[in-house]
């Protein structure tokens, strides 16, 4: 019995729990689908908000749209009113235009008309004329022409004749005002080169000295330099001899030097030597760039103003061929002020006129020929080539500045004492001896010393040997005896050296 009541209890209680439990559960759901409800319901709210805000601004942007399309038709009507406006004016100036032009060509037709007219009128007045002389026009024209000339024929003659002599007196003297206005504003001193240079020395020792044992320094010193060194009983100087400017100086530079070192032999004089042919190309280049700046030329090319440098140690009939370049240009520039030429094309051609001088003796032809290749190579205008080209009249004047520079040239080249033949036709005679000597293939070089009384000819080692050397002296002494004519003889001496060099390390 009591296991049925305990049985009882605990199904009542386990009803009551299961009752209790669906209770708790429905209440609890009610409040979850309370929430969803609440959270579902805000969801639409804000959803409907954000549809009417979207709504707002689409109405905005459409009225902003449509408020921008009205502008721009406002806009598009004001500029086809503008349009139209100048439509019609237009159309009004061209109408204007037609009627001006349609004026025009009849005034221009009237115009033509009455030149017609005009010339018609003439030819019948002229026809009428001929007619009533008996001649035409051509034939009184010539008629008149002759009564007059047999008239007057005397009377023309010498009014002719006057004025052809008061005009030749008159450009005589107008040309040697010129002249003489144009050597007053250059007057620049001039000094003919001579063929001998001295060379002070402090003592008789340091002249020993540069002697050398048996003469070896000197020997050694000519060698170099082609040029003959004078040792006499003048105290404290040595004279240097050679007709070649370049080589007195090279030798003049070498002596110096080595007389300030103190130290003479052999190998310090090669270095000497070497030293003195680079300060030789210095002063060359320092020569050239003074003389285009004394003269006012600007722009010519560095290898131009090179060998116009070269000049400074050229001789022309023992005139210094630069100085003579100077004097020409500065003498062109004052003849062309004068007489309205080109001052600067006049100057130019004067500095350059003589370029060929600085090569003639390496390069075969005039001096003119050569000056004209030089100034063609470096581009030199045209005008400068052809005014420089005639001043010896191997070509014809071809402009005023032409004519100027021979004539400068010849003022310059003129002056007492600017010019020796005697001492140009002995340089000439000892340019001419070695040219001989270099003509033969197997020479290296050489050098006319003692006043042409001796040559001395390097020839090259490897081209003969010593018995082609003595076969060599003869041939030269052979083709300078048919070729050249000279007072009594001259020696060849024919010089072969051999090198051998090696370095140590």
């Amino acid at each position: 019995m009591e296991t049925i009541v305990g049985l009882l209890s605990l199904a009542i209680g386990a009803a009551s729990g299961y009752y209790v439990r669906q209770i708790i559960a429905k209440k609890q759901l009610g409040t979850a689908e309370g929430k969803a409800s609440k959270l579902l319901d805000e969801a639409e709210k804000k959803a409907q908000e954000a549809l009417l805000d979207a709504k707002n601004k689409a109405v905005n942007i459409l009225e902003e749209a449509k408020k921008k399309e009205a502008d721009r038709e406002n806009q598009i009507m004001r500029l086809e009113e503008r349009l139209e406006k100048r439509e019609i004016s237009l159309d009004s100036k061209m109408e204007e235009i037609e009627r001006a032009k349609n004026i025009l060509e009849k005034k221009a037709e009237e115009i033509r008309q009455i030149r017609k007219e005009a010339d018609d009128a003439r030819k019948q007045e002229l026809k009428r004329l001929e007619k009533i002389a008996g001649l035409s026009k051509e034939d009184a024209k010539k008629v008149l022409l002759q009564l007059t000339e047999e008239e007057n024929r005397g009377m023309l003659a010498k009014k002719i004749k006057d004025l052809e002599i008061n005009g030749l007196e008159e450009l005589n003297k107008k040309a040697k005002d010129i002249m003489t206005a144009a050597i007053q504003k250059y007057a620049g001193s001039h000094a003919a080169d001579v063929t001998t240079s001295t060379v002070s020395i402090p003592s008789d020792e340091v002249k020993g000295r540069i002697i050398g044992r048996e003469g070896r320094n000197i020997k050694t010193l000519e060698r170099l330099t082609g040029i003959e060194i004078i040792v006499d009983d003048t105290p404290e100087a040595i004279v240097i001899s050679g007709f070649d400017p370049i080589r007195r100086e090279t030798a003049k530079i070498a002596i110096e030097k080595l007389v300030g070192d103190g130290r003479i032999h052999p190998t310090k004089i090669e270095e000497a030597v070497e030293y003195a042919k680079q300060e030789i190309n210095n002063k060359i280049k320092e020569a050239g760039e003074a003389a285009a700046y004394d003269v006012g030329v600007a722009g010519l090319d560095p290898k131009l103003i090179q060998i116009l440098g070269r000049l400074r140690y050229r001789t022309s009939y023992g005139q210094n061929a630069l100085l003579h370049s100077l004097e020409v240009a500065h003498l062109s520039g004052a003849l062309a002020a004068e007489l309205g030429a080109d001052v600067a094309i006049a100057k130019k051609a004067g500095l350059l006129h003589d370029i060929g001088k600085a090569i003639d003796h390496e390069v075969e032809g005039t001096h003119v020929e050569i000056g004209i290749k030089i100034l063609q190579k470096f581009n030199v205008g045209k005008e400068i080539i052809n005014a420089m080209r005639a001043h010896h009249e191997d070509y014809p004047f071809e402009s005023p500045e032409s004519m100027i520079i021979a004539a400068a040239d010849a003022i310059s080249a003129s002056r007492p004492g600017a010019r020796k033949d005697t001492l140009e036709n002995y340089l000439k005679r000892l340019s001419e001896l070695e040219e001989v000597a270099n003509s033969f293939e197997e020479v290296e070089k050489s050098y006319a010393i003692q006043a042409g009384r001796e040559i001395r000819v390097f020839v090259k080692p490897e081209k003969t040997d010593d018995l082609g050397a003595i076969k060599l002296a003869r041939a030269i002494a052979d083709k300078i005896e048919k070729e050249l004519k000279y007072p009594g003889e001259i020696k060849v001496n024919v010089i072969r050296e051999t090198r051998a060099l090696e370095v140590a390390r």
